[in-house]
């Protein structure tokens, strides 16, 4: 039987949220420097790994990815200070919820019906 897994979103006021996608998006930006390879790695097409992009750096006060205009030897991304600061702080919290909560996740599963830790994720 597989081990519980979390995938925590944080939900701000409206619409406004991060969550696995998006921190690995940064992840992977900031591992590559480049939003194509990271949508790659992804398998998101370029346009929806922008989409991301766009809103992330218009969620918080400053922008969390800074790009430049491609071509041969150009362009690229980068996190921003604030690209960091708020990766670090989400993977903080990603940390935490699993130190403290591992045992109550094994707790849920131990009370699953039979074959259901194996099915497709819901809410």
């Amino acid at each position: 039987q597989a081990p519980p897994r979390l995938r925590l979103r944080i939900r701000f006021a409206g619409d406004d949220f991060i969550g696995p996608g998006k921190a690995e998006l940064l992840e992977r930006i900031a591992a590559t420097g480049s939003i194509a390879a990271a949508a790659r790695e992804m398998g998101l097409s370029y346009k929806r790994a922008w989409s991301m992009i766009e809103t992330l750096n218009a969620m918080f006060d400053v922008p969390l990815v800074e790009s430049a205009r491609g071509g041969p030897g150009k362009g690229g991304a980068v996190l921003t200070e604030r690209g960091w600061d708020v990766l670090g702080a989400y993977q903080a919290i990603v940390a935490v919820t699993l130190e403290q909560g591992g045992d109550q996740m094994t707790r849920l599963q131990s009370w699953l019906r039979a074959g259901q830790s194996d099915s497709s994720e819901g809410g």
